[in-house]
């Protein structure tokens, strides 16, 4: 019996060693695309700049129409982009994992909504406050994450019904911006542009607006890797294991709501990152957080990098918001997943 048990734990461990370095390469892959994508995002526009060139302006810093065109345009929002799909993308994995649901994302259950109309509100009301824009979508995104976990709790949390409570508090907030926009209707064209999702005229302000979220969201989420991973359990199996999974809940949607309005108070309502990117890479890498999360964000970022890329060249001189894009690809996946899981 003894050999046999040493053999089976043989097997375990080299089983364990295989899935490990899968899922490495995987996530090796993944950097490359995400690299892939930031590289066409630099080199296609209206003008091409053959990547001789950009490599040429990132070593040397030229001063030539190129190199103005690649730091000024190209460059900060090739980044922007980046950190934009990274925190919708773990914003979505983490809100899957406090929901148990693969359709939940921060732009379905309100989230995003609440951190849109708080961001509507500065543009529309206080144009001149714009450093305000991030706070304000973060206070928003918190009450809007509050009063769907209110109207959710009934002597617990079941998955079903906050992803209700998230539609109805989506529909409420998004009357509210509808409000917004009609009593200003003088004011609201940036405001639309802003809603549909975009990066046009992203620059290095905006970057730096959104990477200390970018960094801290990111950091606060992989260190609740392994509560995600016990949170999959069940409430049941969780609070066996020593999990305080209410107070885990409320501080992983805190961290998804920071990374969901940091992205929307830069790039707008972009809407099914947070759902298809997450699902995407769940099915690549598998479902422990530990790993699924730096998928998720390296699979955000190369998603929206070449969202944005043919966002740019398909009616190129003429230039569609890459919220656009975003809806044509991931509504059909949202009803995939939505057919898959019934």
């Amino acid at each position: 019996m003894g050999s046999r048990e040493a053999i089976s734990l043989d097997k375990d461990e080299r089983f364990n060693r295989s899935r490990q370095a899968k899922r490495f390469f995987l996530l090796g892959l993944l950097v490359v695309i995400a690299l892939g994508g930031a590289l066409l995002s630099i080199v296609k526009g209206a003008v091409y700049i053959s990547p001789a060139e950009v490599w040429r302006t990132l070593v040397n810093q030229g001063t030539d129409a190129y190199s103005q065109v690649i730091w000024n345009i190209r460059l900060p929002r090739t980044i922007v982009g980046a950190l934009v799909g990274c925190n919708l993308a773990v914003a979505g994995a983490i809100l899957q994992a406090v929901m148990r649901n693969p359709l939940a994302d921060p732009h379905i259950i309100g989230i995003s909504a609440g951190a849109g109309l708080a961001g509507v509100a500065v543009m529309i009301l206080y144009p001149e406050l714009e450093a305000l824009i991030t706070p304000g979508a973060f206070i928003g995104a918190m009450l809007a994450a509050a009063a769907i976990y209110s109207l959710a709790w009934k002597g617990g949390i079941r998955p079903v019904r906050m992803i209700l409570a998230g539609v109805a508090v989506s529909a409420f907030l998004g009357s509210g911006i509808s409000a917004l926009m009609i009593f200003y209707s003088d004011r609201v064209h940036g405001a639309l542009m802003w809603m549909v999702g975009g990066l046009s005229a992203r620059s290095w302000p905006h970057v730096a607006v959104i990477w200390p979220y970018t960094v801290l969201g990111g950091l606060l989420a992989y260190l609740g890797a392994a509560r995600l991973n016990l949170l999959q359990l069940g409430d049941d199996t969780a609070r066996g294991l020593g999990l305080d999974v209410e107070m885990t809940r409320t501080v992983m949607t805190a961290v998804a709501a920071l990374l969901a309005a940091s992205a929307v108070s830069v790039a707008g309502l972009l809407g099914f990152v947070g759902l298809i990117v997450p699902h995407a890479a769940r099915l690549l890498i598998g479902s422990d957080y530990r790993f699924l999360l730096p998928a998720s964000a390296l699979l955000g970022m190369g998603v929206v990098m070449l969202s944005d890329t043919l966002a740019r060249i398909m009616l190129a001189p003429v230039e569609l918001p890459v919220g656009i894009i975003m809806a044509f690809a991931g509504a059909p996946f949202f009803l995939y997943l939505l057919r898959r899981e019934m």
